[in-house]
């Protein structure tokens, strides 16, 4: 009878702890947007599931790890720095158009998808927005983007890895965790500032064309 019950309390156990480590997941996962204009759900190692409603679950084809400079470089359809000039909410045209915000930068050095000098509006999904992804004008960044979906979103690939910050004078500024996804490329190494010419020579070894 006892060995019984044990058996019945480990079971029950096991079953709370499976529970609550699926809730920490999907509490740590932030939502970034994928080329088609699907939601993707990452965290620290993102296991690549996106949705949009109304619709079943699907894959995007990303590393069950961790993303790589690799894959960030390969993925992303626009690269460039830039300066932010003007946010603001975008007009909504038809009912299955989701509700997004329009950023305007001038940009100031161009990798791909863009020039030097025009200005470019991108539009985000407004989720992300309230899920912490913002823009303020005078922000000076430097942006791994999505290609445009067929409904003309963006978002930077990886979420925040694929936004970096910089300083007045064009340095890029490289958070903690950037530089953990960053540590194994020769080229950009583990370092808390770069070049925006560092940065460009690490792209163009992952050209898509290459």
């Amino acid at each position: 009878m006892a060995e019984s019950c044990w058996r019945l309390l480990a079971a029950f156990l096991l079953i709370l702890a499976a529970a609550l480590l699926r809730g920490q997941e999907a509490t740590n996962r932030s939502p970034a947007l994928a080329p088609d204009g699907k939601v993707v759900f990452s965290s620290a190692a993102p296991d690549g599931v996106r949705f949009h409603a109304p619709g079943p679950l699907q894959r995007y084809p990303v590393s069950s790890g961790p993303l790589t400079f690799q894959e960030i470089a390969r993925v992303a359809g626009i690269i460039f720095s830039g300066r932010v000039i003007s946010v603001g909410r975008s007009a909504r045209f038809g009912e299955h158009r989701p509700p997004s915000n329009a950023v305007t930068f001038q940009v100031e050095q161009a990798l791909r998808g863009t020039s030097a000098g025009r200005s470019l509006t991108i539009r985000e999904w407004a989720g992300l927005w309230a899920a912490g992804e913002h823009y303020h004008v005078g922000d000076r960044v430097l942006l791994f983007l999505y290609p445009r979906s067929r409904l003309g979103l963006t978002s930077p690939v990886g979420g925040a890895m694929g936004r970096f910050a910089m300083d007045a004078s064009g340095t890029v500024l490289v958070s903690a965790p950037q530089a953990a996804t960053l540590a194994a490329d020769p080229i950009l190494g583990r370092r808390a500032v770069l070049s925006y010419a560092d940065f460009a020579l690490a792209v163009r070894r992952f050209s898509p064309r290459e």
